[in-house]
């Protein structure tokens, strides 16, 4: 047996690019970034209000009307969507087996229940808006 086992030389910048599960982890680490965007967003959105300024506040929704502000608000969501909510929802039956009697519910029933539950939940919160 060598003293010196043969051991594979890994690029450290680019080891995720040979494997489209390590893409996708990466991808959805990425996504802590935008949380921290939106963390810092939110507490100037309240820092703003606070100050009880109309013309501040009509300043920053205005800023938000921005076609740029707009696109990315978007991008955002669906990058969110794509990389945070569908793989929960098809994580769920692993993490919330249910179980009927001596039978397990199959797993599109639980799956299909959240979607259910997303959409109620949101058109819910967009009455509450006054969306729909």
């Amino acid at each position: 047996m060598s003293r010196r086992p043969y051991i594979r030389p890994v690029s450290k910048t680019t080891w995720y690019m040979r494997n489209k599960r390590y893409k996708v982890y990466v991808l959805r680490e990425l996504s802590s970034f935008l949380v921290a965007f939106y963390t810092f967003f939110t507490i100037c959105a309240l820092a703003i209000l606070a100050t009880d300024s109309a013309e501040k506040w009509d300043s920053f929704l205005a800023s938000q009307q921005n076609t740029g502000m707009v696109v990315f608000h978007a991008v955002a969501l669906l990058y969110f969507l794509f990389f945070q909510t569908f793989p929960w929802f098809k994580l769920a039956p692993k993490a919330m087996p249910v179980q009927v009697g001596e039978n397990k519910l199959p797993d599109s029933f639980i799956i299909i229940g959240h979607y259910v539950a997303w959409v109620i939940v949101s058109a819910f919160i967009f009455w509450l808006a006054g969306v729909i």
